[in-house]
């Protein structure tokens, strides 16, 4: 099974999101509120694991500025 991560969604300007995960099935409902608290959620994208096998290597990452992510942020400077 899957390992999701979710995020609270803040209510006011002053709350902050709270990250957790949680393994569920594919075919489960993404949560709509946390199951402890009650306090609404979200599903957060995240990366995932991948496999090449044969053939050529997988291509360079695209990047714009000196970000590592390609948004320039300068997190891989």
């Amino acid at each position: 099974m899957p390992v999701y991560v979710y995020e609270t969604i803040p209510q006011s300007g002053a709350d902050r999101p709270h990250t957790f995960e949680l393994r569920q099935s594919m075919s489960e409902p993404c949560l709509t509120a946390h199951p402890d608290t009650g306090a609404p959620v979200r599903r957060v994208l995240s990366g995932g694991l991948a496999t090449f096998t044969g053939g050529a290597a997988p291509a360079a990452p695209m990047r714009s500025g000196g970000g590592g992510c390609g948004s320039a942020c300068g997190c891989a400077s």
